[in-house]
């Protein structure tokens, strides 16, 4: 299997800290983001979305970081992760699927805002976070409850669920999200980010980021 990413964006970050969980071995065709690599031609072919990361195993090209996962842990039979009870992988599908829909597009803002504008040398637009506040919250608010029940997202134990999840705030300290009234999104994190994959596939010092 031959991976496509830059490990600095969160899908692809998503996606190598899930193989590493995973133990799953790859080719890897690391790309510059910034750069302009994904809007490529040669790239274009293997994705016509110009998005980051996609899979290429033989004949079969498969983009979309979640379908990445689970497809590769079926391949790997990785259960653990990704069990085959139904009403487990149905719960872990509706995780994925609620945080390209609405997790995602809201933890990006701040990720663009406080993040990415500051790199290029831009300054944050306070009107644009406001805005987002209220989604925001409303969302933390359904990880909250979800994990007030149980240590992670899908269960007694990590799953693909919790991958994807923290994938869109990865870098959180930075992206100054509003996290301070949810003590259980909070211990999640810390559980998420004491996790060897996780640490292993940490972008922060490929980015140079400062401690906040």
């Amino acid at each position: 299997m031959k991976l496509y990413y830059d490990p600095i964006t969160v899908n692809c970050r998503k996606v190598l800290a899930g193989f590493d969980l995973m133990g799953v071995q790859f080719e890897s065709v690391k790309m510059n983001y910034f750069g302009g690599d994904h809007k490529k031609p040669e790239y274009l072919a293997i994705n016509p979305n110009a998005a980051i990361p996609a899979l290429v195993d033989g004949d079969f090209i498969l983009w979309e970081s979640n379908a990445i996962l689970q497809y590769v842990a079926d391949k790997n039979g990785a259960t653990s992760v990704y069990p085959k009870d139904l009403k487990t992988r149905a719960d872990i599908s509706r995780w994925h699927l609620w945080e390209s829909s609405a997790w995602f597009p809201s933890a990006y803002t701040y990720l663009v805002e406080n993040v990415v504008k500051p790199i290029l040398g831009q300054q944050p637009d306070k009107a644009i976070l406001d805005a987002q506040a209220p989604n925001f919250h409303k969302l933390a608010g359904i990880l909250e409850q979800r994990l007030s029940k149980q240590p992670w997202l899908s269960g007694q134990s990590v799953t693909l669920a919790d991958i994807v999840v923290m994938a869109p705030i990865h870098l959180h300290p930075w992206q100054k999200v509003p996290l301070e009234n949810y003590p259980r999104v909070r211990r999640w994190i810390g559980q998420m980010e004491a996790l060897p994959c996780w640490k292993r596939t940490d972008p922060v010092p490929i980015i140079g980021l400062k401690q906040p």
